[in-house]
């Protein structure tokens, strides 16, 4: 059951970073919709003026994966009797 469940996490992942992949190169959802990859795609022109308008949508997707994976790892270790004899 714990590999299904990190499996799982990590597709909740791989999910995020491809539709935030798709928004910026610009087959995401409609623009009127709020998307993190439009948002970086909107901003590469304003990087050296205001470079928060890309830190802060990039930091949102990075934050948001690492936290599913963390989730996942977590309920792999509380899960998982091998790991409970360690």
């Amino acid at each position: 059951m714990a590999p299904i469940i990190v499996q799982g996490t990590l597709g909740f992942g791989i999910a995020i970073i491809e539709a935030a992949a798709l928004g910026f190169l610009g087959m995401g959802a409609s623009p009127p919709t709020p998307e993190w990859g439009r948002m970086l795609a909107d901003s590469r022109g304003y990087i050296q003026n205001a470079y928060w308008t890309v830190l802060f949508p990039g930091l949102s997707i990075m934050l948001v994966v690492l936290g599913f994976n963390m989730i996942g790892d977590g309920l792999r270790d509380a899960l998982d009797p091998k790991m409970k004899n360690k």
